[in-house]
C-alpha cells in the first residue's frame, strides 16, 4: 500500500491552472448600491478589456500559498552552493545590502545637481582607486555595465591608441581557452579574430602564438587563469612578445577571484583588463543585471578611458568633459551605482589581508573538490588548479552517460548543477568552482552526491539517464523544448473540466 503524504510537503505543486475551478474568486465585495455602468459607454470599447481565456480562478488563500510554496522552491545562493565554473557565485555578504540601502545612496537621482553628489562621487572614486590598487593598474573606469562591455569598451582604447599610432590594424588574437565573449568582442569592434590552439598543459601555446603575432595584430585577449582553470605560467612571455610587435594585451578579469591579493596583472604586463564586480567583489550576480564591468588600464591608455571622468578641484569633486581623445560614453550616467558601492563595502570590510585570505581559500575549496573528484571523473589538465576545476565525461561516457546526463542527477540530490558542457575545448566538460564562501561540510556534501552519481553510472546507468526523478517536469526533449516552448496546462484543465 502505498502511504499518502501531506500535500504541504510535497514539492509537486500543481500549475495555478490545474487548481481552477469555474466560479471561484479571489475576492469578495458586496451588492452595489449605485446604478450598473456600461464601461463601454463610459470609457470606449478600446479602454476595455474583455475576458482573459482560460484565466486560473481561484480563491484568495489558494493564490498565496500556491506562490508562497514556489518562492520555497527558488535555488539561490543563500540556500545552498552554486558550483558554476567561470561564474564566480558567491555568497553576498549582507552588510554590502545594509550600505547599498543608505537613504543618502539609494536614493541619489542620476540628475542630481555635482553639490549634492559629493558623498556618490567620492564612493566611486575609493572605488576606482582601490581597484587600482588591486590590479596594479594606473587608472579605472566604473562605466561598463556588464563584463562584455568592459571588453567592448577595452578593445575601443586598443583601437584608438593604434589609431592615434596612425595605424588601427586589422587583428586580435584569442587563445581558445578565453571565454567565450572575447572573440564576439573583438569581432564588434571591428577586428578579424584569429583562433591560438591551446596545448596539452591547457595554456597557450607559445611556438603557434609566435606565429601569429604580425605586424596586423592590434592586440591580444587572454583570460588569466583561463578558462579551464589553469593559470598562464608563461604570460610574462607572451605580454612581451605582443609588446616587441608593438601590440596591446588584454585581459579578461573573470576570474581575478583567483588572483586578487596574490598577483596584479600590470605585473605581469598586461595593458587593459575588465573585472566582474559580480563575480569577484561579491555584488549581485544573475537575473540579467545590474552588474559591472570596471575597466582597469595602463597610463598609455589613460588619454582614450571614456568621459567624463571624475576630477577634484579644490575641495570637491567635478567631472571633466575636457578629454578630447576620450572614446566617448559608454554608458547612460557612470555605472550602476547600487553595484559600485557594495562591492566597495565588500573591499572595505575584508582590507587587503581579507582580500588575499579570500583567494587562497578559493584555491584551497578547488583543489580540495579536485582532489575528491579525481579518483572518479577524469580531470581535464593535469596542470595544478586554480580557483576552479574542470573533468570532462569519458568514464561515464563509457556507459552511455554525458555531463548533462549527470547535471541532471544533480538535482535530485539537492544541488544546482555545475557548468555543463563548457569550456568547449574539453569534450563532456563539467566544470567546478566553489568559490571561498563554501564550508568543508558544503563542499563534503557535493562530492559525496558526485561520487554517489558516479558509482550510479557504473551499477545503473538508465538511473542517471532518465534523471530527474524528483521535479515536477522530468526529462524533457530539449531540442523541441526550445524551438516549440509551448506548456500543456491548456489541453489538461480543458480534459479535466470536460470530465468533471
Amino acid at each position: 500500500m502505498i502511504k499518502k503524504v501531506s500535500p504541504h510537503i510535497v514539492q509537486n505543486e500543481p500549475l495555478i491552472f490545474e487548481r481552477s475551478s469555474p466560479g471561484k474568486r479571489g475576492y469578495q465585495l458586496p451588492e452595489l448600491d449605485v446604478p450598473n455602468v456600461d464601461a463601454e459607454a463610459a470609457l470606449g470599447r478600446q479602454n476595455v478589456r474583455g475576458e482573459i481565456e482560460d484565466f486560473p480562478e481561484i480563491s484568495e488563500v489558494e493564490a498565496i500559498r500556491h506562490f508562497t510554496r514556489l518562492s520555497t522552491w527558488n535555488y539561490a545562493i543563500d540556500l545552498g552552493l552554486y558550483p558554476l565554473g567561470s561564474c564566480t557565485m558567491k555568497y553576498n555578504p549582507r552588510v554590502n545590502e545594509l550600505v547599498a540601502r543608505i537613504d543618502g545612496l539609494a536614493w541619489a537621482h542620476p540628475y542630481q545637481p555635482e553639490h549634492l553628489s559629493q558623498g556618490c562621487m567620492e564612493v566611486i572614486a575609493a572605488l576606482e582607486n582601490a581597484l587600482a590598487v588591486i590590479t596594479g593598474m594606473d587608472a579605472v573606469t566604473l562605466q561598463p555595465a556588464a563584463g562584455a562591455h568592459g571588453e567592448f569598451t577595452g578593445l575601443l582604447m586598443i583601437r584608438a591608441l593604434q589609431e592615434h599610432r596612425g595605424n588601427p590594424r586589422k587583428k586580435i588574437l584569442v587563445p581558445d581557452s578565453a571565454h567565450g565573449t572575447n572573440p564576439a568582442t573583438a569581432s564588434m569592434v571591428g577586428y578579424a579574430v584569429e583562433n591560438i590552439e591551446s596545448n596539452d598543459r591547457g595554456m597557450v601555446d607559445m611556438d603557434r602564438l609566435s606565429r601569429h603575432v604580425t605586424e596586423d595584430v592590434a592586440g591580444l585577449m587572454i583570460t588569466n587563469p583561463n578558462t579551464v582553470g589553469v593559470f598562464e605560467q608563461d604570460i610574462k612571455r607572451i605580454t612581451g612578445l605582443l609588446h616587441e610587435k608593438g601590440a596591446l594585451v588584454y585581459m579578461d578579469g573573470a576570474n581575478m577571484n583567483a588572483l586578487v591579493g596574490v598577483a596584479r596583472p600590470s605585473d605581469f604586463g598586461i595593458d587593459v583588463m575588465h573585472l566582474n564586480l559580480h563575480k569577484t567583489f561579491s555584488t549581485p550576480h544573475g537575473g540579467g543585471g545590474p552588474g559591472s564591468g570596471a575597466v582597469a588600464v595602463r597610463d598609455i591608455l589613460k588619454p582614450f578611458l571614456p568621459g567624463p571622468r571624475l576630477k577634484r578641484e579644490s575641495d570637491r569633486w567635478t567631472w571633466d568633459y575636457d578629454l578630447p581623445q576620450s572614446i566617448g560614453r559608454v554608458r547612460s550616467f557612470y555605472g550602476n551605482f547600487g553595484v559600485l558601492v557594495r562591492a566597495l563595502a565588500y573591499i572595505m570590510a575584508h582590507g587587503g589581508d581579507g582580500l588575499r585570505r579570500a583567494t587562497l581559500d578559493a584555491l584551497l575549496n578547488a583543489n580540495y573538490i579536485r582532489k575528491k573528484l579525481e579518483a572518479h571523473y577524469e580531470i581535464a589538465y593535469q596542470s595544478p588548479t586554480m580557483h576552479e576545476c574542470v573533468f570532462s565525461d569519458d568514464r561515464q561516457a563509457r556507459k552511455g552517460v554525458r555531463t548533462g546526463d549527470i547535471a541532471k542527477r544533480l538535482i535530485d540530490y539537492g544541488f544546482h548543477p555545475y557548468t555543463v558542457s563548457f569550456p568547449l575545448i574539453v569534450r563532456g566538460a563539467l566544470m567546478i568552482e566553489p568559490t571561498e564562501t563554501e564550508s568543508k561540510r558544503e563542499l563534503d556534501l557535493f562530492a559525496d552526491a558526485m561520487i554517489s552519481i558516479a558509482q550510479e553510472v557504473e551499477d545503473n546507468p538508465e538511473l542517471v539517464l532518465q534523471a530527474p526523478h524528483s521535479t515536477r517536469t522530468s526529462r524533457v526533449d530539449e531540442v523541441t523544448a526550445a524551438r516549440k516552448p509551448i506548456l500543456r496546462w491548456k489541453s489538461s484543465v480543458r480534459s479535466a473540466q470536460a470530465a468533471d
